[in-house]
């Protein structure tokens, strides 16, 4: 394992009964990160199906992965919570682990961020190219459209797994169930900008969403009000100085 010295760049990886989908995906960004400083955090959330030991088989080679499990499953914005709190790195990328986000495009999310100056601290991934049924898409469309309408936060597709922003601004979001949905605005309410690089994205060669759409959209809505309400209640930090008296 490295030491934290040595790390840079956390990779969480998200995943619940990914047996399929997490060995071949875990390679992939072995190869993406090589050369970058770079750790790779599993976050089993409760899965039933041996995900933990297809992990550990890759880790018995593969000194920079660690597995993380939770004893129940507590959804995709709780598992990149405990993903992030476990980091080293000073910038944490986020990817699915069914597959469908390809790793490929980590180096560019990285080298984006890094270009950006120290305004940027988020380099998000937008899908192009969905491989997705077509009411999958009408739902995603709906509530994307629902969510730049509200909140006006500059992103075409907040629900790409891909995504690298400095951990440091990451802690200080405010934490909900389904937060990962909303990073841009939470971004912007701290008064920092985003960038976005454009991925394909590719179908799931292994199993099935964890998801429902409909169960998703209705609680997206509620969630879209709750971070509305966030931003316009957006408290600007004040610059502190401590006063000195000239003796």
């Amino acid at each position: 394992m490295k030491s934290s010295d040595d790390v840079s760049v956390t990779v969480v990886v998200p995943c619940r009964n990914e047996i399929g989908n997490v060995q071949q995906l875990l390679m992939e960004i072995i190869d993406a990160v090589r050369g970058r400083g770079a750790e790779i955090i599993v976050v089993d959330d409760g899965s039933d199906d041996g995900t933990a030991n297809a992990v550990m088989d890759v880790a018995e080679d593969n000194s920079e992965i660690r597995l993380l499990r939770h004893d129940r499953p507590g959804g995709q914005s709780a598992a990149i919570l405990s993903g992030l709190r476990a980091a080293r790195g000073d910038i944490v990328v986020t990817i699915d682990g069914d597959g469908q986000n390809d790793p490929v495009y980590i180096p560019a999310l990285l080298d984006a961020l890094e270009a950006s100056g120290e305004a940027t601290v988020l380099a998000a991934g937008q899908r192009v190219g969905r491989k997705a049924s077509l009411i999958k898409k009408f739902g995603s469309r709906l509530a994307n459209g629902l969510r730049r309408g509200l909140l006006k936060d500059g992103t075409r597709d907040t629900a790409c797994g891909l995504k690298a922003i400095r951990r440091d601004v990451f802690l200080r979001l405010p934490y909900f169930d389904g937060w990962h949905r909303y990073f841009p605005a939470l971004v912007a309410r701290e008064g920092y900008a985003v960038t976005h690089i454009d991925v394909v994205d590719r179908p799931r060669m292994h199993g099935v969403s964890k998801y429902g759409i409909f169960d998703r959209l209705w609680i997206g809505i509620g969630d879209l009000l709750g971070v509305w309400w966030l931003v316009r209640r957006r408290w600007t930090r004040p610059t502190v100085s401590e006063v000195v008296r000239d003796d």
